[in-house]
């Protein structure tokens, strides 16, 4: 008796087709790419997506979980002391900073630019966490901790550090010591805010 192999569904589909996409980026991946790899036909894959681009839009919306990543950070902000908030604002974003769900490699088109619509929803998202460290200078500022400063440019060289460290680990696979990293910048940053 012969064991028929059975069909790939959509999460299978999508799983190839998100690594896919991360590997390659959308404009170089093709409907027939992601059939050869799943084992599926074009057809199968236009009835559960409709086209590439709902291929495409499905595979990038269950990898990005930055919602996750603004709420870890929004807890750092209740913190009692100013500048505990920075040191947790800065232990939260080096540690859980999404990087294997945030794959700029999806979301590529041709001209190695992001997309209109995933650049929108990254930046949006993102500018949450900025407005998080605003309020956390605003607060130190107010309680006396942090020297008399503009909140919103010293939000922007922190979370600009940040974002570095965070470019390397993604984009170069540069192997760091996080907690060393984090404690540096909180240093370095606390140092900067004195009053």
């Amino acid at each position: 008796m012969q064991v028929e192999k059975s069909k790939p569904g959509a999460k299978e589909i999508l799983s190839v087709a998100a690594r896919l996409f991360a590997e390659r980026g959308y404009s170089n991946v093709s409907i027939r790419d992601v059939c050869k790899e799943a084992g599926t036909t074009a057809p199968m894959i236009y009835n559960y997506f409709k086209d590439k681009k709902g291929l495409f839009h499905a595979a990038v919306s269950g990898k990005i979980s930055l919602g996750q990543f603004i709420e870890r950070l929004r807890g750092t902000a209740e913190v009692s002391r100013p500048r505990d908030g920075v040191a947790s604002f800065v232990a939260a974003y080096l540690g859980s900073f999404p990087d294997e769900a945030f794959d700029p490699g999806l979301y590529l088109r041709e001209t190695a630019k992001i997309d209109d619509k995933s650049a929108e929803k990254i930046s949006r998202q993102l500018d949450q966490a900025y407005r998080i460290a605003i309020s956390i200078v605003k607060r130190g500022v107010k309680a006396g901790e942090f020297r008399e400063i503009d909140p919103e440019k010293a939000a922007d060289c922190l979370v600009g550090m940040l974002n570095h460290i965070v470019f390397q680990k993604i984009h170069f696979s540069k192997s760091l010591d996080l907690e060393e990293v984090g404690d540096f910048i909180t240093s370095f940053f606390l140092k900067a805010m004195e009053a």
